[in-house]
């Protein structure tokens, strides 16, 4: 297995004979050992290229030749589209003016991207992940993307016509090329009580060693749990002939949800471990809870148990993959004047793949999406009445929504047509169509625009935790 794939990997060969001992794909063996000794570099990074220590340029500088290195072991010559990529856009930032030079770089860096993804899945691998240097270009266009509507906030629009996250984000300054290279996210800090959290905890710097720590033992144990599933219950499973002709339709459902339950501790695991990286190099820091003790979950991309006991679609997809969320959010939903929902949801099909599975998967979340909100707005009010109605409606909802999750997202995992049409067909199309009756049965309040939603919160409270992770250069 492992001498198949290496073929197909075009970074470094110095591991082959750890791929072959191990029988992995050298392009996944390759992956999780620069994730390690990024996890050994970060460490080193925090300590001795503090910014107590050293000034800004020498850590933009380590941190850009780093993180081109580790590409290039990874991806081979494939990572030289990271660096296309980047000037590209930081070409139209320069040239183009001010006024549309979000619109510019946003169609540059995208259409790239999805260039990029279209000669890797139709021309090289279609279906394989064995050097999908795809994956960081996605990264790469989020950050460039949020910057680029961040400056043309600061620089272009008056505080009354912003948000009052968006006035928060906003950008002063023009970057330079370094600074564009290599950006980190700053935390914000509370100023209470003549620099103590809360009147009682001073803002000292403080280690993140054991959130480091607690994070790995995740990762470890995510890891466990999926090479022991993944295999016992594929996903495919469900679209077997056999299994649909043989096993009645609750069986089916519940073994749905148990492959996707199965499926996500890869996930976990992933994100899980970048965000103990981001944590040893000291980002990711964000201030104190009520007791004192020290946040870091600034720049994390999920909440597992948040995710595994959520009562709604939004909730569900809220603390999943939060980064992204966040950036559709500011960069799509708050501006899009028409359909904000829809948008949001093509535009993250568009930046996931071209892959037919993927557009059917978010054209579902569409439908899903509406519907959840049509139910929430007229049959919770009901349920509010006592405690014990309340917590009825709570593990009615949770059924229900990690069915939808599962149902929405096999076309996610099985990319092609055929596989997610005999799916949907196997069911009859039934989560479909009881979405739209839901949709046009049930009347939805008017949804009020971004920028009065902003304005109604920060009367009454403090914007969102998460509209405080801020991506500026250092």
């Amino acid at each position: 297995m492992a001498t198949h794939t290496t073929a197909s990997c075009t970074g470094s060969t110095l591991l082959q004979p750890i791929s072959e001992i191990i029988n992995l794909p050298l392009d996944q063996v390759n992956f999780v050992a620069c994730q390690l000794f990024a996890l050994l570099m970060a460490v080193w990074f925090r300590i001795y290229l503090h910014p107590n220590k050293t000034s800004p340029f020498v850590r933009h500088v380590v941190a850009t030749l780093l993180g081109f290195y580790l590409a290039l072991f990874c991806f081979g010559w494939y990572s030289l589209h990271f660096l296309v990529q980047s000037g590209l856009s930081y070409g139209v930032m320069i040239c183009a003016g001010l006024e549309h030079m979000h619109k510019y770089c946003f169609i540059v860096t995208l259409g790239y991207l999805i260039l990029c993804q279209i000669t890797r899945v139709y021309v090289f691998d279609y279906g394989m992940y064995s050097a999908d240097f795809t994956g960081p270009m996605m990264v790469i266009t989020q950050k460039i993307t949020s910057m680029v509507f961040e400056i043309h906030d600061g620089l272009t629009k008056r505080e009354a016509q912003l948000s009052p996250s968006q006035k928060y984000l906003a950008i002063r300054r023009m970057p330079s090329l370094l600074e564009y290279l290599r950006t980190n996210y700053q935390p914000r800090y509370q100023d209470n009580a003549n620099g103590k959290e809360n009147g009682k905890w001073k803002q000292s710097e403080p280690s993140p060693q054991s959130v480091v720590v607690s994070k790995l033992c995740t990762c470890a144990l995510s890891l466990a749990i999926y090479l022991s599933l993944c295999k016992v219950l594929p996903v495919e499973h469900v679209i077997d002939d056999k299994f649909l002709s043989s096993t009645p339709i609750h069986t089916q459902v519940v073994y749905l949800y148990l492959s996707m339950l199965a499926l996500r501790p890869k996930y976990y695991f992933v994100w899980t471990l970048a965000d103990a990286i981001n944590n040893a190099a000291g980002f990711g820091f964000n201030g104190y809870d009520k007791d004192g003790s020290p946040r870091w979950d600034l720049i994390s991309n999920l909440r597992i148990l948040d995710i595994e006991f959520a009562t709604s679609f939004k909730l569900f997809l809220d603390n999943w993959n939060i980064q992204t969320s966040l950036w559709l959010k500011r960069v799509c939903y708050e501006r899009c004047p028409v359909n904000p929902t829809a948008a949001t949801f093509l535009l993250s099909a568009l930046w996931h793949g071209v892959y037919p599975g993927y557009y059917m998967t978010f054209v579902t979340g569409i439908v899903v999406t509406m519907a959840a909100r049509a139910v929430r707005h007229n049959i919770r009010p009901y349920f509010l009445v006592s405690d014990t109605h309340k917590r009825v409606y709570d593990v009615m909802t949770w059924a229900a929504t990690q069915v939808a999750i599962s149902y929405t997202v096999v076309p996610f995992v099985l990319l092609a047509v055929g596989p997610s049409l005999k799916f949907y067909r196997s069911w009859y199309f039934c989560l479909h169509l009881l979405c739209v009756l839901l949709v046009m049965a049930l009347p939805v309040k008017r949804r009020r625009p971004p920028k009065q939603q902003d304005d109604l919160q920060a009367e009454h409270s403090s914007t969102d935790n998460n509209c405080n992770q801020k991506d500026k250069s250092s």
